[in-house]
């Protein structure tokens, strides 16, 4: 079992910067691959990032590649999303989720956090 939660959404203007952390609970953390969504009103969940269990390998999709940047402390149990130069299209609820290494789907994690709003005014 893990349990995630989510912090450090907020309200930022557009090209400013956020850090997203996900604390996870349980000692098998760092065998999991942990990933990053969102969901805006209205749209369904969308993959934004993911990293192996070392951290050595990450994902992300299009939209956000060069402005985001996922990372992990094993020994924390802490999975970031470091979140540049936002937009008001990256507004959205953000989950962390925990399942296998390299997947980009929401249905193939098996633990989800309760999320965290990030609001990018323009």
């Amino acid at each position: 079992q893990v349990q995630l939660v989510e912090s450090g959404g907020g309200l930022v203007q557009a090209g400013g910067s956020l850090r997203l952390s996900c604390a996870a609970s349980g000692r098998t953390f760092s065998s999991y691959g942990m990933g990053w969504f969102r969901q805006a009103p209205g749209k369904e969940r969308e993959f934004v990032a993911a990293i192996g269990w070392s951290g050595a390998r990450a994902y992300y999709v299009d939209s956000v590649q060069g402005r985001f940047t996922i990372s992990r402390d094993n020994a924390k149990n802490t999975v970031y999303l470091q979140m540049n130069s936002l937009k008001p299209e990256d507004t959205a609820t953000y989950y962390c989720a925990a399942g296998p290494e390299g997947v980009v789907t929401a249905e193939e994690y098996d633990y989800w956090g309760q999320g965290t709003q990030v609001t990018v005014s323009s």
